[in-house]
């Protein structure tokens, strides 16, 4: 007789994704939600009222409105196996924050995993990544700053005790990262996803007393819903365009987070960056498509 969780690793534990409506927390959530865990799906856009902070790179994509919503990645979650539960809420303001965090403490009285994914640096593309810094609007260090890692630490400062007084947990950090090269092209970018790295290697110090994990994990080049736009494709017809060969899903990111969640071994590899396509070697994932995609480099 098959053991029941086997498909389902993951059946009762309860899981944050925050910045869920799309891309990478999307994919992270429905992975999650397949491996059978109570997802809350957090972000500002409803399907509603999506978020209405993206003009530059809407205009950019000829898109009417940002893709995706919370509602909808949760209804993915619970189609495929998992629970999910669609919050919104704003990441740069503490009180809902608060109240997000206070809502899974009184209706689930736990919580196993916070993955740290609302990322501001969208909402001030204008379609330049390679520029000398002193090009850059300093706007760029006001959306990856004030409305990226400072997001990760505010709701890390909500989950730590959570955690800390279970004796258990684990804080993922999606960040991107080269071995330490310099991100070229975007002095802003580099320094934001370093500061990501290092946040999860100082929570990490600070948690494993506790019993509880802090870790980073880096993706390759995800065929996100801007970039599959971008380049005038989707995700049914990407393999045409010979540009993305190198591209993964974002729930190959999710494959590797579910991974990381059910090892129980997970402290052993807190405080470091982890790559996608390392972990999908070492746990013996793929992506969707049945391949085991390389790691990207610069």
């Amino acid at each position: 007789m098959q053991d029941k969780n086997t498909d389902r690793p993951l059946k009762g534990r309860v899981a944050i994704v925050t910045g869920a409506s799309r891309g990478a927390g999307r994919g992270i959530a429905v992975e999650l939600g397949a491996a059978g865990a109570t997802v809350y799906v957090t972000g500002r856009s409803t399907r509603a009222q999506p978020a209405d902070t993206y003009g530059d790179i809407l205009a950019l994509s000829g898109l009417a409105a940002v893709p995706g919503s919370i509602d909808a990645t949760a209804e993915e979650v619970t189609a495929g196996g998992g629970h999910g539960i669609a919050v919104r809420c704003d990441h740069t303001r503490e009180d809902e924050v608060a109240k997000l965090f206070a809502q899974v403490q009184r209706d689930e009285g736990t919580l196993d995993l916070l993955v740290n994914n609302a990322w501001g640096g969208h909402e001030t593309f204008n379609g330049v990544f390679e520029a000398p810094f002193w090009e850059h609007s300093l706007a760029q260090w006001d959306s990856m700053f004030d409305r990226g890692v400072r997001n990760h630490l505010l709701a890390s400062r909500f989950a730590a005790p959570m955690m800390v007084g279970q004796g258990r947990g684990l804080i993922v950090t999606t960040t991107f990262w080269d071995r330490d090269r310099y991100l070229r092209g975007n002095l802003f970018y580099d320094l934001a996803k370093a500061a990501m790295s290092r946040l999860a290697f100082g929570m990490a110090q600070e948690l494993r007393p506790h019993g509880v994990a802090s870790l980073a994990v880096s993706p390759g080049w995800m065929r996100t819903e801007f970039v599959l736009t971008g380049h005038k494709t989707d995700e049914a017809h990407w393999t045409e365009r010979p540009a993305l060969a190198r591209t993964e899903s974002p729930r190959y990111l999710g494959r590797a987070v579910a991974a990381l969640a059910g090892d129980p071994k997970v402290l052993d590899k807190s405080g470091a960056v982890h790559r996608v396509a390392d972990l999908a070697r070492e746990y013996g994932f793929t992506d969707i498509d049945g391949r085991q995609v390389e790691a990207f480099e610069m």
